[in-house]
């Protein structure tokens, strides 16, 4: 009786949750009526077929009281986006205009929603607009789930970001999430998305960019998402302007957004300013751009402001896992790509829309490794980590070093994986950044896009933007045997 109660749970929020995602398909589905695309019908049809299923899920399940339990809560984020990247993969499956497998479209799907950007088209500019449009939507969306997830949901079970840096909220937000109740918390964090996107499409379309492809990149550069309407992504647009824009946005959009919620409220930038980890992260971000504008002016690729311009912004979109690049960056000294594409797994800051392994993390680890030196060098000094001025416990020092070991093992397994399919090691480790990460930028084979890999390597990187967008312990928990223990 208690299973078939707790399923009940599970199935009445997922069918919930499908109701409301299916609704996603009206917008492109307007557009493709508009401009009169056989698209249309690729986006009707699995309106048609999920927007009911739900509806019956939801209605057959329904009770009077519904409490959501620890376990419950970890089934429902895994079903959450294995569900949302289905959902997502059929509309490109189903258009015969595009011509894709199961597999591209499952790939396409998964990188759309988990923000990825990772693409299996290698020219996107012919792709009829109601898909250029959904891309990008896909991006936004999933930006969002990212943040709610980090921000109201996961701090509920008790893991995630939220623990990490609730220490460094100011004031009275440093035991307790944005707003009392959660649904007030997502309204909170969909308004500031929301001003932060449109704020952002604003300034593409008056750095010169026409309004459709300034509302696509707006979508996609605020969820940190990468997906583009050119194939040659921003550098179509060989303008400095845009390529500030994009650059700078990228690195808006990395900010704790929690951080914007107090900003806004009080009318204040000192959350800003007392932030240690966005000081981190900032720091590190100029570094990176320092190093990458010397090497690209010094192999004479371009004059030293170019030089400056170009870094900033493909050192923004990488770091950020953002995705948006340069048409040449390819053509970049090898040793500058890999520098960028190990970039990407340092990521921003906790609770925004990027990947990686989080700024936040990297300034514990580093407060930890600077401490055991101090430690060594005087072994009787009583000292502690400190992050701002919270000290950090063992408990979160622990979680810290796992998820890293975890992180970078799983990193290692599917780099070994893509190997043993017969891809090169820096096509490999490209690829596998590229998606764990869910930054979309590849290297080698995969520099144009990753439609020639085959469909195991495809269905195999679907599993690594997953496991890096749900920063890996909801998945390796359903995978233990005690969590299935009653």
């Amino acid at each position: 009786m208690y299973i078939s109660t707790r399923i009940k749970v599970v199935i009445h929020l997922c069918a919930f949750l499908v109701v409301l995602y299916s609704l996603t398909m009206l917008p492109p589905m307007l557009l493709a009526l508009v401009d009169k695309e056989r698209s249309l019908f690729a986006f009707l049809s699995t309106f048609a077929i999920f927007f009911p299923a739900g509806l019956i899920g939801w209605g057959l399940t329904r009770q009077s009281k519904i409490q959501l339990e620890t376990r419950d809560g970890f089934i429902i984020i895994v079903l959450f986006w294995l569900l949302f990247s289905l959902i997502s993969a059929m509309p490109l499956w189903l258009d015969d205009s595009l011509n894709v497998s199961l597999a591209d479209a499952m790939f396409e799907g998964v990188s759309g929603i988990t923000t990825t950007g990772a693409s299996i088209f290698s020219d996107v500019t012919h792709l009829p607009r109601s898909i250029l449009y959904y891309r990008s939507q896909l991006n936004f969306i999933g930006g969002l789930g990212v943040i709610v997830l980090a921000v109201a949901v996961l701090p509920l079970l008790g893991i995630g970001g939220m623990k990490l840096y609730q220490s460094e909220m100011p004031g009275p937000f440093k035991e307790e999430r944005l707003t009392p109740r959660l649904a007030d918390t997502s309204k909170s964090l969909w308004f500031t998305y929301m001003l932060l996107g449109m704020t952002c499409t604003l300034a593409f379309y008056l750095a010169g960019m026409p309004f459709f492809d300034a509302l696509c990149h707006g979508l996609s550069t605020v969820s940190l998402g990468g997906f583009s309407t050119q194939s040659e992504s921003i550098g179509y647009y060989n303008s400095y302007a845009i390529e500030l824009v994009a650059g700078g946005f990228s690195l808006l959009s990395a900010v704790n957004f929690t951080l914007y919620f107090v900003a806004l409220s009080r009318r204040s930038l000192k959350p800003f300013r007392r932030n240690s980890e966005l000081r981190f992260f900032l720091c590190v971000v100029m570094l990176v751009v320092a190093i990458i504008t010397f090497e690209v002016w010094r192999a004479g690729m371009y004059a030293l402001p170019a030089s400056f311009v170009h870094s900033f912004f493909l050192v923004s979109s990488m770091i950020t896992d953002n995705g948006l690049a340069t048409a040449d960056y390819a053509s970049w000294p090898t040793h500058v790509v890999v520098l960028l594409l190990s970039a990407s797994f340092f990521g921003g800051c906790v609770g925004s829309t990027c990947g990686g392994i989080k700024a936040l993390r990297f300034l514990i680890l580093f407060r930890q490794s600077r401490h055991e030196v101090h430690q060594l060098a005087h072994p009787r000094a009583i000292m502690s980590v400190r992050v701002g001025n919270t000290v950090i416990n063992d408990r979160v020092m622990r979680s810290v070093w796992s998820f890293f070991f975890l992180y970078i093992f799983c990193t290692c397994s599917f780099i070994w994986a893509l190997n043993l399919l017969g891809y090169d090691l820096l096509t490999s480790f490209a690829s596998v950044a590229a998606c764990i990460n869910n930054m979309g930028l590849g290297f080698g084979e995969t520099a144009t896009g990753f439609g020639t890999l085959d469909d195991t390597a495809k269905y195999l990187l679907c599993g690594a933007m997953l496991l890096g967008r749900l920063e890996i312990y909801p998945v390796l928990i359903l995978l233990s045997r005690t969590f299935w223990r009653s």
